[in-house]
């Protein structure tokens, strides 16, 4: 009998092990909220790096105006220490953020959370996310829809041997009668900031409503080439309304 068991253990390891070995990295994604009057978003990114194994947490407070960072921002933190934890690196850059817009003011006006497409979601459209901006049924507010589309940049300087690479650009269709296309974003170039980028995907939509609809933000998962597997970072494309 132990020598059953003991089969059966080690064909459970050598199964285990592949998944083990291209586990990639994927940050988790914490929507930290809005300023007071709907002109700031900010949303963090953490996790632990595939081949370092250094926690890493990084802060995003971008303008909702102009889609534009603040002045001092990102915030990107990383221990280059094993044994550090993520309550660790995290704490570091709230407290860095702190000087940009108070974490308490964030939590007060985190905003509604639309939607939701976790890069493990193998059902959902990754390129198109359509929502009911606000939770009140019957609807009193148009939907919002976005598409993203990826933009071949195979010529990109710096990811010649990183397989394909592409922008994005990020569409805002209103649904109603007569309704325009707006462009939200379409990438020139890549900034090298978001690295070798080979896809992307809608991961969420944050509204934000204190008397009516008047900003959002639409969360992308960002996927490159990582040390064990392939890696997501986010980014955010905001605007007002």
């Amino acid at each position: 009998m132990r020598i059953l068991v003991l089969s059966a253990f080690l064909l459970l390891a050598q199964l285990a092990a592949p998944l083990a070995a291209h586990a990639g990295d994927v940050a988790e994604l914490e929507i930290l909220g809005f300023s007071q009057d709907g002109s700031v978003f900010a949303f963090e990114e953490y996790g632990v790096q595939d081949g370092s194994g250094f926690p890493y947490a990084n802060r995003y407070y971008i303008n909702t105006a102009d889609d534009s960072f603040l002045q001092g921002t990102p915030i990107k933190v990383r221990l280059d220490d094993e044994n550090a934890t993520l309550e660790a690196v995290r704490l570091q850059a709230r407290q860095k953020g702190e000087a940009i817009v108070k974490q308490v003011e964030l939590t007060a006006n985190r905003g509604i959370t639309a939607g939701f497409n976790p890069v493990t979601e193998l059902s959902a459209d990754p390129f198109r996310m359509v929502v009911n901006p606000r939770p009140i049924f019957f609807p009193v507010d148009d939907p919002l829809e976005f598409r993203l589309d990826e933009i071949g940049m195979n010529n990109t300087e710096g990811c010649e041997s990183q397989g394909e690479i592409n922008g994005f650009r990020l569409l805002r269709i209103e649904a109603k009668a007569g309704g325009k296309t707006e462009l939200l974003h379409e990438d020139k170039s890549i900034p090298k900031s978001r690295g070798c980028p080979n896809g992307y995907r809608i991961g969420a939509v944050q509204t934000f409503s204190p008397q009516g609809l008047s900003a959002y933000a639409v969360l992308i998962a960002v996927r490159q080439y990582g040390f064990e597997g392939p890696d997501y970072r986010w980014i955010a494309v905001t605007g007002r309304l």
